[in-house]
């Protein structure tokens, strides 16, 4: 076990590496597990045929949550686990990941009010909570919480969970892995896959370079099925992945009114769609749960699930957005365990790692799971391949605060007040904006700038040069997508027609030798 690979050139894969683990898939699953592994010493490819977060990763619902609603389904030991997850992510992440409250309005013909009583008791209690409140009843008459809302909604329950920067927390352990001896190659398929002298031999990309590799780590996503079939010397495989594939939708509006704590809706098909406060002057809502068919890349929210958003947020505020309103949208797709359950709200949203070992070398398929368990998920991934790497270490992820998280033992807000005082030469409001990305290494950001004239040009959505030429040079932004919607949301802070021109000058800055 080394925590480097053998005879490894720098920046490309050659026949004579070998590395202990290659990891197939960077959204979250793979960048978690590719930290871990690489934080125990373990020699790490990770190979991304896209970019980082470019599926799924990037298009979740933006929240830490233990899943109140998974409770219905009696998945308690998921629950629990993401519950402790909250405390752990936000130590770790407290630049991205945020306490966010929860408003749960009580509609006639919804879930009894003593069921949803019961069901926060227990989501209260199921974990140790350290940073979070609990929950309670709320009278939305008196509360301003309750301002937005129709006139006939009297009564609730607020909660607690957490916001998420989705694509940022990828990123994140994607440099952890990183810093950590691994290497990360995105825009990097994986062509084929065989076996040799109990090694596995991957073709990537495609000019077909090479490398080996002692263990596979499947975390495809929605194409984890494909990739299995290339690592199969049987037709049909001898394990076929039974996946289900369901498409989530979101919209973002303009921030409605008053809605400055988030919602939880009980809608009268038995679906919860949430209202998030999103980047300071948006709402988002959230989110379908449709079957897909067709290529997971094409998935994009269609008019009728649009609809239904809108329509579920008429039903509960007072000035509910119109399609009019929707600044942007987008779609992922969920590689939920197919467990045989017969609506797409009802599977099961935990994981299941299928590790092949009967002919070495071993492959892990890693299936369903969720954003807010993926550190888990990357523990038991190691565990079950510790036989093959009987040297390697425990985990330190638990405790390890990912990169830009280190605040000194501060909070967030006052790290904040005092990278504020550093930096008088620069409006706050841009400071708050870099930090909540960047966290510590906004200094690196700026270092050596005495105001915001030092950090170029601005190309769009408050994006500098300074900052385009970062993600660059560090967090693997190769478009301008990659940057306008998963680095950053900037994006959604221009009109729908400064988009293209903005992403055409950030293009053009990003092909510049």
């Amino acid at each position: 076990m080394t925590n480097v690979a053998e005879r490894v050139p720098h920046g490309f894969c050659m026949t004579d590496e070998v590395y202990d683990l290659l990891v197939i898939g960077g959204g979250i699953n793979g960048a978690g597990i590719a930290a871990d592994a690489a934080s125990r010493g373990l020699s790490v490819l990770l190979a991304e045929a896209e970019d980082l977060a470019g599926a799924t990763s990037s298009a979740s619902s933006k929240l830490i949550h233990g899943g109140l609603r998974y409770l219905e389904h009696f998945e308690f030991r998921l629950v629990r686990e993401a519950l402790a997850e909250r405390e752990v992510l936000l130590a770790k992440a407290p630049h991205i990941v945020r306490p966010l409250r929860f408003v749960l309005p009580q509609v006639e013909g919804m879930r009894p009010a003593l069921m949803m009583r019961a069901g926060l008791f227990l989501y209260d209690h199921l974990a140790t909570r350290q940073s979070l409140g609990a929950s309670h009843a709320i009278d939305l008459r008196r509360e301003p919480a309750g301002k937005p809302l129709q006139p006939e909604i009297a009564s609730g329950f607020t909660y607690w969970d957490c916001a998420v920067d989705d694509a940022r927390l990828v990123v994140l352990n994607a440099l952890a892995a990183r810093n950590a001896g691994a290497r990360i190659l995105t825009r990097t398929a994986v062509a084929a896959l065989t076996t040799e002298n109990d090694l596995w031999i991957a073709s990537l990309g495609r000019d077909g370079q090479r490398c080996a590799a002692r263990a596979i780590v499947n975390a495809a996503g929605p194409w984890v099925a494909d990739v299995a079939k290339l690592a199969t010397t049987t037709q049909p495989p001898a394990n076929a992945i039974a996946i289900r594939l369901v498409k989530g939708s979101h919209i973002v509006v303009p921030r409605i009114a008053g809605a400055d704590d988030a919602y939880t809706f009980q809608n009268s098909d038995g679906r919860v769609v949430f209202a998030i406060p999103f980047e300071d002057d948006f709402t988002l809502i959230g989110t379908t749960e449709e079957k897909l068919s067709g290529d997971p890349r094409n998935a994009t929210p269609t008019r009728v699930e649009e609809t239904y958003l809108l329509d579920v947020a008429r039903r509960f505020f007072r000035n509910a957005p119109k399609h009019s309103d929707i600044v942007w949208s987008f779609a992922g797709v969920r590689p939920l365990d197919d467990d045989g359950a017969q609506s797409a709200s009802a599977v099961s949203r935990d994981y299941r790692l299928d590790l092949e070992a009967k002919q070495s070398p071993p492959i892990l398929h890693v299936i369903g799971g969720k954003i807010t368990t993926y550190r888990k998920l990357a523990e038991a991934a190691l565990s079950a391949l510790h036989p093959y790497f009987p040297d390697m270490p425990r985990g330190t992820t638990a405790t390890t605060p990912l990169p830009g998280g280190d605040l000194g033992g501060q909070s967030f807000e006052q790290w904040l007040a005092d990278f504020v005082r550093a930096n008088s030469g620069f409006a706050p409001t841009r400071l708050r904006r870099l930090a909540r990305r960047y966290g510590t290494r906004a200094q690196d950001l700026i270092a050596g700038a005495r105001s915001e004239q030092d950090l170029g040009e601005d190309l769009g959505g408050g994006l500098t040069a300074r900052e385009i030429a970062y993600l660059k040079s560090e967090e693997w932004a190769v478009t301008a997508d990659d940057i306008l919607w998963r680095r950053t949301k900037a994006g959604l802070h221009l009109a729908l027609g400064e988009r293209a021109m903005a992403a055409e000058r950030i293009q053009n800055d990003l092909d510049k030798a």
